[in-house]
């Protein structure tokens, strides 16, 4: 079986309400639909992020595509590797894995169709029934904070999430209030990178008395000293998110013992196999992964999830983003969570059914504004 057809669409994921995170709101997301049919009429179904504009990865992954075409669907190892070193993705392998991850994430689609199962029983099988997932804290008033995180609670999420980052005044009033109506819930404060070194270690002293179960990429993501830095002086877990993409990355930030947990996602990691060379390196060096949210549809949450139900050292409170578009892209499986919780995908491939309709909405979304995917100040 070879691949005939290698399709990408650029899709705008328009968010319920707007998404506030350190330094900018976005209102909608950008992704590429990357559709790889073959010679025997299967067709797999991944996608790829696209930070805007969207064209830019649409021509990346059209730029390889010549060199998948003809080729055995079976070899992914070999033509996602032989890919990588195409042009200039030597010199750039985080855009690499993100161009990547959305094509090789549609040939385990195709390879589980053809098998009969789902994915995650082709890549070792399942470790547990069910993934726990976070509860993610949505608004941007304290008062619209605090009524999303007691709903959350409410229904269940042991792991509740909350941005920081956005001003001291704003993190500490945010932080105490949330963590007030959530109870003894673990609490996860993501300031995406905002704070220097000494910012740092300043806001996770004064945070310390809301007992955060984690801090998330305090610093830039340039430096796993920093990160190490921050670490070595506070008494709060630190977890590496953006600090992380290749498997290397995992092995130096568990090298210098730069964070306690590793947030990581295929997109970042490169695809499913490069997630799991990750996750092993992680869990050699004794430290869990967390699946990583981003601003994708639940092509990707099922497909993140198939790598949850197969990862020994996977954390609680995974990460999953569907849950705040107007719109998902997919109309089974259902993907919400119950009391935090998904148990297992058993569908064949990544266990989806693509909602064509929604797939059309979205693409004439991004036809008609791509620059509401682009982000802004808030």
């Amino acid at each position: 079986m070879k691949i005939a057809a290698i399709e990408t669409t650029p899709l705008a994921l328009a968010f319920k309400e707007p998404y506030h995170w350190a330094g900018r709101v976005d209102r909608a997301g950008a992704v590429v639909l990357v559709e790889v049919t073959t010679d025997e009429g299967l067709t797999g179904v991944g996608e790829s992020v696209a930070a805007f504009p969207a064209e830019g990865i649409v021509a990346a992954i059209q730029g390889v595509a010549p060199s998948f075409l003809g080729e055995p669907v079976f070899d992914v190892e070999r033509l996602i590797t032989r890919a990588r070193h195409l042009g200039s993705f030597n010199h750039t392998p985080w855009y690499a894995n993100i161009v990547l991850s959305g094509l090789e994430m549609a040939l385990w689609d195709i390879l589980g169709k053809a098998a009969g199962w789902p994915v995650h029983r082709l890549l070792g099988g399942a470790v547990r029934d069910e993934v726990d997932y976070f509860g993610f804290v949505q608004g941007d008033t304290t008062d619209e904070l605090v009524e999303d995180a007691r709903d959350l609670a409410a229904a269940g999420h042991g792991v509740i999430y909350l941005k920081v980052g956005r001003g001291a005044a704003a993190d500490l009033r945010n932080t105490a209030a949330v963590r007030e109506v959530i109870g003894d819930r673990l609490l996860r404060l993501d300031p995406n990178c905002a704070w220097n070194v000494a910012e740092a270690i300043h806001m996770i002293t004064r945070l310390r008395v809301f007992d955060p179960d984690w801090i998330e990429q305090p610093t830039a993501l340039q430096s796993i000293a920093a990160l190490r830095q921050v670490k070595e002086a506070v008494d709060v877990p630190i977890a590496a998110d953006q600090a992380v993409f290749a498997p290397a990355d995992v092995y130096e930030i568990c090298r210098q013992r730069a964070a306690d947990a590793i947030v990581l996602s295929p997109h970042e990691a490169g695809g499913l196999l490069a997630f799991g060379k990750a996750a092993a390196i992680a869990e050699a060096a004794g430290v869990p992964v967390c699946l990583h949210g981003q601003s994708v549809s639940g092509i990707t949450d099922a497909a993140q999830h198939q790598l949850g139900l197969r990862t020994a050292n996977l954390a609680e409170g995974n990460q999953i983003m569907h849950q705040l578009l107007v719109e998902d892209l997919i109309a089974a499986p259902d993907l919400t969570p119950v009391a935090g919780k998904i148990g297992l995908i058993d569908r064949p491939g990544l266990g989806i059914e693509l909602d064509r309709d929604a797939v059309a909405r979205a693409a004439e979304l991004y036809r008609q504004d791509p620059t509401a995917t682009a982000g802004g100040r808030p």
